[in-house]
């Protein structure tokens, strides 16, 4: 029996790839720059050069490799195999990706969400393997979730469940797209926390800047820092009283300012959860970091959900 998946992650920025074994394990792995001038279709061939050029390298046939698993940024539609709109990625929206790689390499192909992916990732050999009922939420450039309940992946009707960043946390907050808005992404992701305390401080910094300036006691920074730590706790009260998970994983850039966040975000959780067993939620990082988004693009071929 095949053991070794194809996994595929479709980043703004970079496409990574990469041949993974049952286990996890990565055994090979590539990138390329995502490309936008180039039509996606072109981009996906260099793509499947890829994916050839690393089963070569490992001795392998095409056909010998299980399937491919593709994590991509939503919005987009799990049932047509389509990137609908994904705000990075404007020339591949309505891109039948499922359709080209098919066509490229001739092997099963399954797409979901790239956070919905990571969830399945982190149930395999990540930080959620003991839990049928939890939460992954990526805290990087914006804000995304996967929920697995039950012990299923909830992709919803057309795999764009888990948009959390849209939840709204403060209804006076920050404008988008013209409308008061107060999404949680626009609030405590890392770009979001990187515009706040460059405009406090009036020059550019990063939110790395800014996590290492409140944990060295910055007067101007460590009330924004807090503040953002009580909106991710907000968010993560929002999806507690809504689905019930008995764990939430976090993962993303901005999780790995470690203890702080994750001490405030329980305090909070366990103040404000209405349900008590909600309020007793278990709250942790997540294990996969560097290669969480090909894993979990392979998770989508190696396990079941």
């Amino acid at each position: 029996m095949n053991n070794i998946a194809v996994g595929i992650d479709i980043g703004g920025t970079k496409i990574a790839i990469g041949l993974i074994a049952e286990n996890g394990e990565v055994i090979a792995k590539s990138s390329l720059k995502t490309d936008l001038s180039l039509e996606p279709g072109e981009m996906l061939g260099q793509v499947a050069d890829v994916v050839n050029k690393l089963a070569n390298e490992q001795g392998l046939a095409l056909n010998q490799l299980k399937g491919i698993g593709v994590g991509a940024p939503g919005p987009l539609n799990t049932k047509t195999g389509r990137l609908t709109c994904p705000p990075n990625l404007k020339s591949w929206w309505d891109f039948p990706v499922v359709e080209r790689l098919a066509e490229l390499l001739p092997l099963p192909i399954r797409m979901e969400n790239d956070a919905t992916a990571a969830t399945l990732a982190e149930k395999w050999v990540g930080a959620a393997q003991d839990a049928d009922h939890f939460i992954f939420i990526t805290i990087s450039t914006g804000i995304g979730a996967g929920i697995y309940l039950h012990g299923k992946l909830i992709t919803g009707s057309t795999g764009n469940a888990g948009d959390a960043g849209f939840l709204i946390v403060h209804p006076q907050g920050p404008i988008a797209k013209d409308q008061a808005s107060g999404f949680w992404e626009l609030l405590a992701s890392g770009t979001a926390i990187a515009k706040q305390a460059s405009e406090l401080l009036g020059k550019e910094i990063t939110s790395k800047e800014a996590f290492d300036l409140a944990a060295q006691g910055d007067p101007v920074i460590s009330p924004l820092i807090e503040k953002v730590y009580t909106y991710i706790g907000m968010g993560c009260v929002s999806l507690i009283n809504l689905l019930d998970p008995s764990k939430i994983v976090i993962g993303g850039g901005v999780s790995q300012v470690g203890e702080p966040l994750f001490t405030a975000v329980r305090s909070y959780v366990a103040a404000h959860a209405l349900n008590p067993s909600g309020r007793e939620t278990v709250i942790v990082p997540a294990k996969l970091r560097q290669d969480a988004g090909l894993i979990g693009a392979a998770a989508l071929v190696h396990c079941n959900y």
